[in-house]
């Protein structure tokens, strides 16, 4: 598998990315096992969780693999921390003590003394951002995650966040990134290439809908389907995708490929994308994604493009 510079750091991580949202709820223990053999048997590093998943089962997961199916070195571990569970419900907490509590129990959880990555996982309004910077800071200077970046931050805030921390030390943006959601690049990504700072999409293949497997209905085994996921999906569903989802399978069936593999191509052929972390919820769904291959042709990608475009108005567009 194809390897990239995050940003303009140092860290290298394989264009795929496998993400871990499901895991230890949707994917059981075996699933997860073989999930994480196959990733990094085909060149796979990156592996991308967060204290959040699960309530932290996710990060206990991962850990207790990277004790049994792979080495801790052969992979990339990135997580998330900055949203703590309380009796009701997750709160966004991006203060000095939360995300420091958060990562001290990650790190537990995960059974190592450094994380290669540390995000920020949603932009708190509570806590001024110039406190969430200085506690990275800290987190790197303590050596407990080699880099750090923010997760679903806006533009301005991933520019000051850069700003505070100095010329390359805010490694990655992890943001939605897909035919179906481009609204980063209006700011986020150009803040991101003027920065210096990789841009990780999450959700490349629009919460599923870019396989095509929801054009007529929705599988009984789909997350749509799912009771704690219907939500996340149900978004897409609508009119607004249709367009996209139907250009896609068109552009696939002309090419002989399928929806996903376009789909994944597309993002990892925008500028500044580092990685496009797949979900995949069992071995099958990982393999498929796998078989991504070589760049999409020029016309192709254009045409998709044109209709997946975001709305823009003042002051993108005047």
């Amino acid at each position: 598998m194809e390897e990239r510079r995050v940003g303009g750091t140092g860290m290298r991580v394989s264009a795929l990315g496998l993400g871990t949202l499901t895991w230890s709820r949707d994917t059981d223990e075996h699933d997860a096992a073989e999930l994480l053999r196959t990733f990094v048997d085909a060149g796979g590093t990156l592996v991308d969780t967060a204290a959040s998943y699960a309530d932290g089962a996710a990060e206990e997961l991962v850990g207790s693999l990277l004790r049994t199916t792979v080495a801790r070195d052969e992979v990339v571990l990135c997580t998330k921390g900055g949203v703590r569970r309380t009796a009701h419900g997750g709160v966004v907490d991006a203060s000095r003590g939360a995300l420091l509590d958060s990562l001290d129990g990650s790190l537990d959880r995960l059974g190592t003394d450094h994380v290669d990555l540390w995000l920020v996982q949603a932009p708190d309004p509570r806590t001024p951002l110039d406190e969430t910077v200085r506690t990275l800071e800290h987190v790197l200077a303590s050596g407990r995650a080699r880099y750090v970046g923010l997760s679903n931050h806006s533009g301005w805030q991933t520019a000051r966040a850069a700003t505070l921390l100095g010329p390359g030390a805010l490694a990655a943006v992890e943001v939605e990134y897909s035919l179906l959601q481009r609204g980063v690049e209006r700011e986020v990504v150009p803040a991101a290439a003027a920065l210096g700072v990789g841009v990780l999409a999450w959700s490349p293949l629009g919460r599923g809908v870019l396989t095509g497997k929801y054009r007529r209905t929705v599988p009984a085994d789909s997350r749509a389907a799912s009771a704690h996921l219907a939500g996340f999906v149900q978004p897409y569903l609508g009119r607004g995708s249709t367009p996209v989802v139907e250009a896609l399978v068109t552009a696939a069936e002309g090419l002989g490929r399928s929806p996903l593999e376009l789909a994944l191509a597309w993002v990892l052929g925008r500028p500044q994308v580092s990685s496009a972390i797949v979900g995949a919820r069992t071995p099958a769904q990982l393999r498929a994604a796998l078989s991504v291959g070589t760049a999409l042709p020029e016309a192709i990608a254009a045409a998709l493009d044109e209709v997946s475009a975001p709305a823009t108005g003042y002051p993108e567009r005047r």
